[in-house]
């Protein structure tokens, strides 16, 4: 069973084709990974995913939901981790994830209940009280997992979520998620710059390059087309080794994606 469809799906900023009729489908309980240079259209797609976007055609079905006609539905079927921090620093990790509660009108019992839960499941129930700005990148990171998961989402959204941790850091996380994965069943869905993560972690994999799906299957099936030794020699392979610009910054999607709540 499909959780995310996607058919066609394309966006145009002022006659720039960012994404250009794009298909992929992303299965129920399914840990996907969605790579490509940076300029891309990573960041556009994952912004038409999770309703920072419309696109100017094509179809999303998120969770059954579509975007354009139901977006609060989609919205509550997600939970989303960026690259850059978007935790409220002047706040306690407790404070932070009682604000995320509130924000997704999660009944205050069960609000308290999953708090506990997931602070204790990613390792930070001790440091409930302590203010964020205390923490280091490791336990930002987790937080902002914890949080993300608050509501219960059928799907996590991340973007590059180990980006700048070192590599201990990046194997506990992908263990939490991995975890978390085969116990709840939840669809991750994910981007990295990290070719061994995907590789090791990914179930399946789509690879997009100047707004299109250049190719995609498992990692194995990746090396075969591309008679690649790896995952990050079939990436070259496919995108060439040309430097791109960067794409959007994550932490400015967050405070869009917070504006839109306030709608």
């Amino acid at each position: 069973m499909n959780i995310i469809e996607v058919n066609n799906l394309t966006k145009q900023f002022k006659g720039l084709t960012a994404v250009d009729h794009v298909s992929f489908n992303v299965q129920k309980g399914e840990i996907f990974a969605f790579l490509g240079p940076n300029g891309a259209g990573k960041s556009t797609t994952i912004k038409m995913l999770t309703t920072l976007l419309r696109q100017s055609s094509g179809e999303i079905r998120l969770n059954g939901h579509d975007p354009l006609k139901d977006p609060n539905g989609v919205r509550h079927s997600f939970g989303i981790v960026f690259q850059d921090p978007s935790l409220d620093d002047e706040l306690t990790a407790y404070e932070n994830m009682e604000f995320h509660g509130v924000l997704y009108s999660v009944p205050k019992e069960v609000r308290r209940q999953r708090i506990t839960e997931l602070l204790k499941f990613v390792e930070l129930w001790e440091r409930r009280d302590n203010l964020v700005k205390e923490f280091s990148g490791g336990m930002k990171r987790r937080l902002e997992i914890a949080r993300g998961l608050l509501h219960h989402p059928k799907i996590l959204f991340l973007d590059e979520p180990t980006l700048g941790l070192d590599p201990q850091t990046r194997n506990h996380m992908w263990n939490y998620l991995m975890e978390l994965n085969a116990k709840e069943g939840i669809t991750v869905f994910f981007t990295t710059h990290y070719m061994e993560e995907a590789e090791k972690v990914a179930m399946r994999i789509a690879v997009i390059d100047h707004g299109k799906i250049v190719a995609s299957g498992t990692a194995t099936e990746l090396k075969k087309q591309t008679n690649a030794a790896s995952l990050e020699e079939a990436f070259l392979s496919l995108t060439g080794k040309t430097i791109r610009d960067q794409e959007s910054s994550p932490a400015e999607l967050m405070r869009q994606r917070h504006k839109l709540w306030r709608k």
